[in-house]
This record gives C-alpha cells, sequence and structure tokens, in this order.
C-alpha cells in the first residue's frame, strides 16, 4: 500500500513539472506557503467535544442573532433616555412680505418690516411625562438581561446538538471497530475450518455457515459507514468544517445525586430567567402606555443670537409647557387594555417555562438513571461474551463442542459489544442532556461523580 501512495505522488509530481512552463520552477518556500503547513496540521489534529462547540459557537447564525439582539437592547436603552435628557436644536428663519401699497391705512402689519430674520438656540427639557421615562430605561434594562440570558441558553442548546452529534459519530466508529474485529474472527475461523475439512476433521456445511456469519458481518459495517457518513457530515455542518478524528477526554459519572438536588436549579435556568425578564419588559411597556393619561409638563427655552424687526434687543425667552390629556377618543383606552393582556401573557408564559425546566430535569433524570443502569448491565454482558468466546475456542480444540457452539459465541459476542457502545454513549448523550436541563453546559475533563 506505501509503494502504491509513493507511486501515485510521484506521478502527480511529474505530471506538474511537465505542465509548467520552463524557468517557472518555484522555490519549496513558494509552492506551498508556511502558513498552509501550519493550518493542515491544525485541522488534522483531533478534535475533542469542547473543540467541536466552540467552532460551533462561530458558525452558528443563530447565537450570532442572539449577540445582534443583545445590541438592539443597547439601542432601545438611548431611546429611553432620550425623554429624560434635554433636547437642544438651532433654528434660523429668514421671512420676507409682501411690501403694502402706497397709502393703504397704517396698521401693525404695515409697520413691522417687510423682511426679518431669526437665528436661535432651543433648548426643550421635559419635566413631567407621567413616568414614561423611567419604565422605559427599567424595560430597556430587564430587555437587556432577557437577551443575554436567550443567547446563553441558545448556546446550551447548541452544545446539546454539538455532543449529541458528537457521540453519535465516535459510537458509529466504535462499532465499525467493533464488527471489524468480529470479521478478523470469522476469517480466522473460516480458514481453521479450511484445514479441518482437508484433514477430515469439519464438514463443508460448517464452512458456509461461518460465511454466511461473515457476509452478514459484511454487510452490517457498510450500513453502519453510511450511518458514519451521515453523523460525520451533521457535525461539519455544526462546526462548519471538514472533521476527520474526535477524541474524548471525559468520563461518565458513577453516580447521581439524588433528584431534588437537580430540581432546585429549575428556576434559575437561564430560559426561565429570560422568560421572567421578558414579563417584566411587558409590564414596563403597559407602564408607558398607561403614562399617556397623565399631564406632559415640558420647559422650553430660546437664546436669539440674531433678531431683527420689533423683536430685536430681546435675546433670550422661557416658556412652561403644560398638556392634559382630556379626551382622545378611545385610542390610549385600547392601547391600555393591549398592554395589560400581553404582559398577562407573558406572565403565564413564565409560568409555563418554569413547569417545563422542572419536567425536563425529572425526564431527564429519569432517562440518565435508566440508561446507566442498562449500560452497567450490558458492560457485564459484553465481559460475559468475550470470556464465553474464549471458552468456547478451548473446548472446540477440545472437541466438547461444535462449530456451532462457536459460531453461536461469536455472533453473541458481537451482539453483546455493539449493544454495549450503543448504551455507552446514548448514557453520555443523556449526560450532557441533563446538564444542560438543569442550565450548565461548561464541559469539565473527567468527571467522576454529577
Amino acid at each position: 500500500m506505501m509503494k502504491r501512495k509513493i507511486e501515485v505522488l510521484t506521478t502527480i509530481i511529474f505530471l506538474a513539472n511537465a505542465c509548467m512552463p520552463a524557468g517557472a520552477v518555484p522555490e519549496p518556500a513558494e509552492m506551498v506557503p508556511k502558513e498552509a503547513y501550519v493550518e493542515t496540521a491544525a485541522q488534522e489534529e483531533p478534535l475533542s467535544l469542547e473543540d467541536c462547540y466552540k467552532l460551533a459557537l462561530k458558525q452558528s447564525e443563530h447565537i450570532a442573532i442572539n449577540a445582534d439582539l443583545i445590541k438592539e437592547t443597547e439601542a432601545h436603552f438611548l431611546q429611553a433616555l432620550s425623554i429624560m435628557v434635554p433636547h437642544v436644536s438651532f433654528l434660523s428663519l429668514d421671512m420676507q412680505e409682501e411690501e403694502p401699497a402706497p397709502g393703504t391705512t397704517a396698521t401693525f402689519s404695515s409697520l413691522k418690516p417687510s423682511r426679518s430674520s431669526t437665528r436661535s438656540f432651543n433648548v426643550t427639557q421635559t419635566l413631567f411625562n407621567g413616568f414614561k421615562a423611567i419604565a422605559a430605561i427599567k424595560g430597556s434594562n430587564f430587555e437587556k438581561k432577557q437577551r443575554v440570558d436567550e443567547k446563553i441558553r441558545a448556546e446550551q442548546l447548541l452544545f446539546v446538538d454539538v455532543a449529541d452529534a458528537f457521540y453519535l459519530l465516535s459510537e458509529k466508529k466504535e462499532d465499525i471497530r467493533a464488527l471489524q474485529k468480529i470479521k478478523a474472527a470469522l476469517i480466522s475461523r473460516i480458514r481453521e475450518l479450511h484445514g479441518r475439512e482437508k484433514l477430515g476433521r469439519s464438514r463443508v456445511s460448517e464452512v458456509v455457515n461461518a460465511k454466511v456469519q461473515l457476509y452478514s458481518t459484511d454487510a452490517a459495517i457498510q450500513n453502519v459507514r453510511n450511518q458514519e457518513v451521515l453523523a460525520r457530515q451533521l457535525l461539519e455542518f455544526l462546526v462548519g468544517r471538514p472533521v476527520k478524528e474526535i477524541v474524548d477526554l471525559h468520563n461518565l459519572p458513577t453516580f447521581l445525586q439524588p433528584e431534588d438536588q437537580y430540581l432546585s436549579k429549575a428556576y434559575t435556568r437561564p430560559d426561565v430567567e429570560a422568560a421572567r425578564y421578558e414579563w417584566q419588559v411587558a409590564e414596563m411597556r403597559s407602564d408607558v402606555v398607561d403614562s399617556d393619561f397623565l399631564p406632559v409638563v415640558s420647559l422650553e427655552s430660546n437664546y436669539y443670537v440674531q433678531r431683527t424687526g420689533f423683536d430685536k434687543g430681546t435675546d433670550w425667552d422661557v416658556m412652561l409647557n403644560i398638556t392634559v390629556p382630556i379626551f382622545e377618543g378611545t385610542e390610549t383606552l385600547g392601547n391600555s387594555k393591549e398592554a395589560a393582556l400581553k404582559a398577562h401573557e407573558s406572565k403565564l408564559e413564565f409560568q409555563h417555562v418554569k413547569r417545563r425546566a422542572v419536567y425536563d430535569i425529572k425526564d431527564s433524570y429519569a432517562r440518565l438513571s435508566t440508561a446507566m443502569a442498562i449500560q452497567d448491565a450490558l458492560r457485564k454482558a459484553f465481559r460475559s461474551a468475550k470470556l464465553n468466546y474464549s471458552l468456547q475456542r478451548k473446548d472446540y480444540e477440545l472437541s466438547l463442542v461444535n462449530n456451532l457452539d462457536v459460531l453461536a459465541a461469536i455472533q453473541s459476542l458481537r451482539d453483546a459489544e455493539r449493544n454495549y457502545i450503543h448504551a455507552l454513549y446514548e448514557t453520555k448523550r443523556l449526560y450532557w442532556q441533563l446538564l444542560v436541563a438543569i442550565g450548565e453546559s461548561i464541559p469539565e475533563n473527567n468527571h467522576a461523580s454529577f
């Protein structure tokens, strides 16, 4: 195989040199940049679960959207703050009117100049607007906390997807290794039967029976390889780059804590906190709408840098504005009822998310507890199957059992190992799902208990 690879590489180099113009042969440093070697070497290193998760965080569009939503809340805060700070503007006004005809009766309009100009700085400060600004600022603060918790929860759910794909790929790779070991054992068994057949100690039917299992194992290998390709494609979709080798650096917990210890963390989960902040945002928005029922008091001041006509010489003026809403139809009343109903809906959604968090933890805890018990039982079954196969081979050499017993032991070993592999990685997937169910997703190496 190595010789064949060398011949292929030699042919490629020869064709590349033949197609290159004379005098255009680059230096080795020019052919492949140094950075390419570093990048290739980095890509060939096995990826751990943490590596895949970090790559998925950079790749995920949903996480990027959540990050943008956090920045939007900063803009909402500035919009709310603008109600409380003064508004300053500069006004430039030039006016020209038609001059009165000669002989007309003198009036105020005829006495004032036909041309006038005004240059002034205007400052408007809202003194009272029904606590609208305070409610809007509080609402923007709650909204930012909501978006931050939503982003954290989105990252946790992304971690579950990455862990599922990671361990699914690991399971398929281990399954292929197990089937290949069984295939090697069957090939060795067929060779042994051929030798015994020549000596007249085995029948042709025994060889054919072993080949049936061999071909079935080949078919199973092809099927699992197809599943491995699909699992690899899923993981590559999440991380946004090719995945060659992966390595698992985590150990399963040896036992679980009492269920109440996990349930105590239900109400501090990021999505529960986000739902609570969303409810508070809705209440603040209701207060903002209700403020339209109250008077608005503002102070307006003008400083004139240039005035002509009768107003010349007046440099400033101050005006206090008080607006009292009396009747504006039913628009404000309708907006108030709508905002109150939306706040009530947010409260109900918050209560639903709390109950859902408790259910998720109970469900994940029950499934993981069961999976750990099944995995432990299948691990013992796998060890017993290996011991049984070893004993059956020795007994066959002593003519204590027949070939069918040995083939049955091989079949039992294959099923036991594959079942154990599936249970092992299913337990690992459920382990991380329980961690995310209680609101945690930071991987730590070598967990001994949980």
